[in-house]
């Protein structure tokens, strides 16, 4: 699997779903309760800065995942962050350097590999939080499904639930599309709608 030529994918994925974003669209509610739509935004920016500076060894402090920046043009500073990320990744030994993921726990850090397949996730899925945020499709390649739902296997059930990365698994019918399936191992509802902050 071509995990960076994947995770590229993902990025466009979510920056098709970004382009969208209108104004008005900013203070709606998301998927992810604890932001509207402005602070998802602002929190795909921060990751992507992170992600990069991580790659290149710097990753270890807080504030490098926080300051994502989204000044008066949000779709702008996606696309920025993207560019910063997409150098990152495309170093040569980047996927056997360490990666620190303070965000999973102090000290954490994982090969390049792996933190490539996490970003290569929040990305996939995020899409849809701001897709079915603005009423956009979220379409995923089917390959970019598959890799995605192998790495959200592997997320533990231990430390999720509220104000954790990630909620708990929830139950899926056995006739569940992939997409459906992959929203629910992270604990979204695929029926989600909209609603008043």
């Amino acid at each position: 699997m071509d995990i960076r030529r994947l995770d590229r994918h993902a990025l466009l994925l979510t920056g098709e779903v970004v382009s969208r974003v209108k104004t008005d669209h900013l203070t709606l509610a998301t998927p992810c309760a604890d932001w509207t739509l402005q602070g998802l935004l602002r929190h795909l920016v921060s990751q992507n800065e992170g992600f990069a500076a991580s790659a290149r060894g710097a990753g270890e402090r807080w504030a490098v995942w926080r300051d994502g920046d989204l000044g008066d043009d949000p779709v702008g500073a996606y696309e920025a962050s993207v560019g910063k990320v997409t150098a990152a990744f495309a170093e040569d030994d980047v996927l056997e350097r360490r990666f620190a993921l303070p965000e999973v726990g102090e000290g954490f850090a994982v090969p390049g590999r792996i933190a490539i397949g996490f970003h290569l996730l929040d990305y996939v899925v995020h899409a849809w939080d701001v897709a079915v945020t603005i009423g956009a499709p979220w379409e995923p390649a089917a390959e970019l499904t598959t890799a995605a739902l192998r790495v959200a296997a592997n997320v533990p059930d231990e430390g999720r639930g509220a104000g954790a990365a990630f909620r708990r698994q929830i139950s899926v019918p056995d006739d569940a599309s992939p997409g459906d399936r992959l929203l629910t191992l992270l604990g979204r509802d695929p029926s989600w709608t909209p609603g008043p902050c």
